[in-house]
């Protein structure tokens, strides 16, 4: 068995430990990793897998080919309106909805496709600049915008947790956007708003913990990436 298989299968036990009865969704983050490795997860079982860059992500979906039909692609960096069309056109779930004019962009897009785009929204929980996303207190009128803008459907909240040390420096974040979460349920329906995206490499057992159900892992997975030689 190769090493990402390993990876992977440890990954699922500690998931299945943690969470038992509970579904948990992994994304394997392929972002700056070889068409190669990316191939050797989906052959390990793999379904969801995570991109953060337009032009890296097509020429892989390019090579994978007719095995993209059973993969949910996930959009997870940040998207500039003008690639708003390049992710509806090629991606299942964005995970980085962060404002109405996004979210206006994102509709036209996916009207012209005859589809309709799901999507997250992106809770900003730190003040630092380089940090996107909706604040927490206003992700409730964020939500009831959205819902007036046809041809995008909100399946749920992600984070991105400041970075830090200790991965036990993220729980106070998880248990906010958890508990932010249940209250969008009751509001929104279970079925319908039912993905909380949290948790990395470093964090996600601590993710896992406080509620999360869906886990964005890359280095795990595939080892140290080489941001100089994608």
């Amino acid at each position: 068995m190769n090493k990402i298989c390993e990876n992977i299968n440890f990954i699922r036990k500690t998931v299945e430990s943690l969470k038992k009865q509970e579904s948990v969704e992994i994304v394997a983050v392929t972002k700056t990793f070889p068409y190669d490795d990316v191939l050797q997860a989906l052959n390990c079982g793999i379904k969801h897998i995570g991109e953060s860059k337009i032009q890296e992500a097509l020429p892989k979906f390019e090579q994978i080919g007719s095995g993209l039909k059973s993969i949910t692609k996930h959009f997870i960096g940040h998207l500039q309106s003008n690639k708003a069309k390049k992710a509806v056109e090629n991606f299942d779930l964005i995970h980085s909805l962060d404002s109405i004019d996004l979210a206006k962009d994102i509709s036209r897009h996916a009207q012209n496709a005859q589809k309709t785009q799901n999507c997250l929204i992106e809770v900003k929980v730190s003040d630092e600049e380089t940090k996107t996303g909706v604040r927490a207190g206003e992700i409730k009128k964020f939500y009831a915008q959205c819902l007036e803008i046809p041809n995008i459907s909100i399946k749920g909240l992600m984070i991105i947790t400041p970075l830090s040390r200790s991965p036990e420096d993220s729980r106070p974040y998880f248990k906010q956007i958890y508990d932010l979460f249940t209250v969008m349920q009751k509001s929104c329906g279970k079925d319908d708003f039912n993905i909380l995206s949290m948790g990395m490499s470093d964090d996600y057992k601590i993710a896992l913990e406080e509620g999360s159900n869906m886990v964005r892992i890359g280095s795990a997975i595939f080892g140290d990436r080489n941001y100089g030689n994608k």
